[in-house]
C-alpha cells in the first residue's frame, strides 16, 4: 500500500495557484470552450482540468502550464525568445555553481571563559 503524505503549502502558493486557476477558467470560459473539448487537446481527462481549475495543487506543474499554454495565457513572458534567454542565463548560471549544495558542518564550541 501506498504511503500518503500530507504537505503543507504557505499562503503565498496558494494564493499563486488559485490565480493561475482562475485564470485557466476565465480563459477557457471566455474563448467558449469546454473542459472535455480542453482536456482532450491536452491530453488529459476532464476530471484534470477540473482540478486544476479548483486549484488543487497536487496537479503536475507541466500539465497545468500546458492548459494554460493552449489557452493563450502568459506565464513568463509573452515573447518565446525572451524565455529561451532567461533558460540560457540560468543554466550558464547553475554551470558556475556546484552540483549540491555544501554540507553544514556542526561544530561544539568551546565557549567556556
Amino acid at each position: 500500500m501506498a504511503k500518503t503524505v500530507t504537505r503543507t503549502y504557505s499562503q503565498y502558493v496558494i494564493d499563486t495557484i488559485a490565480l493561475l486557476a482562475g485564470l485557466i477558467r476565465s480563459h477557457r470560459l471566455e474563448q467558449r470552450l469546454s473542459a472535455k473539448s480542453v482536456a482532450e487537446r491536452v491530453g488529459i481527462s476532464r476530471s484534470m482540468l477540473q482540478r486544476i481549475e479548483k486549484a488543487d495543487p497536487r496537479c503536475e506543474v507541466g500539465v497545468v502550464f500546458e492548459v494554460a499554454a493552449l489557452l493563450g495565457i502568459t506565464l513568463f513572458d509573452s515573447n518565446e525568445l525572451n524565455v529561451k534567454r532567461y533558460v540560457d542565463e540560468t543554466n550558464n548560471k547553475l554551470i558556475l555553481l556546484p552540483k549540491t549544495a555544501p554540507k553544514i558542518i556542526k561544530r561544539d564550541f568551546d565557549d567556556d571563559f
